[in-house]
């Protein structure tokens, strides 16, 4: 059927589903799953590098090995490691690109971290809420002085509320 689908005389999936009687979805399916299938069986073009997954430390590795090694014996390295010369031009600058994002976050741009900024909001509510209450409580102090000294003319609770 995969074949009948592909080719230089193709016919679509849902010619083919009439013709056989299936459902159009598992033709296309079929297809779709033998192309992912012809993908992985191809050999990747492209350096050898990219074949292998690189770690950090390996890159680090490699690139500390090329700067000790004299220009007449990179070549050996290089095919050693399999490698190309641009992909250890690659791993040079990923290496410096490293070094320098561990200086500048290393000296003076230090993250903070996210329990650091939660007690930092937490104290400025803190705060917002102890001056709150200082507040409330001058009120109160005030409202029991003008209360002793006039009365009950000051106490807005009496007056202003039976009107």
């Amino acid at each position: 059927m995969v074949q009948r689908l592909t080719g230089p005389n193709a016919v679509s999936a849902f010619a083919l589903a009439k013709e056989m009687g299936l459902p159009q979805p598992t033709l296309s399916r079929w297809l779709r799953e033998a192309k992912v299938g012809d993908m992985k069986k191809k050999p990747k073009r492209g350096s050898s590098a990219r074949a292998k997954r690189w770690t950090p430390e390996e890159k680090y590795r490699v690139v500390m090995e090329a700067a000790a090694v004299r220009d007449e014996e990179l070549g050996a390295l290089l095919r050693r490691e399999g490698l190309h010369e641009a992909d250890l031009e690659r791993f040079r600058q990923e290496v410096q690109d490293a070094a320098m994002l561990g200086l500048r976050s290393g000296a003076g741009a230090t993250k903070k971290a996210p329990e650091d900024k939660r007690i930092k909001e937490l104290e400025k509510e803190l705060h917002r809420k102890e001056k709150a209450l200082a507040e409330a409580a001058a009120l109160l102090v005030l409202r029991k002085k003008v209360h002793a000294l006039w009365g009950g003319e000051g106490d807005d609770t009496n007056g202003e509320n039976e009107k």
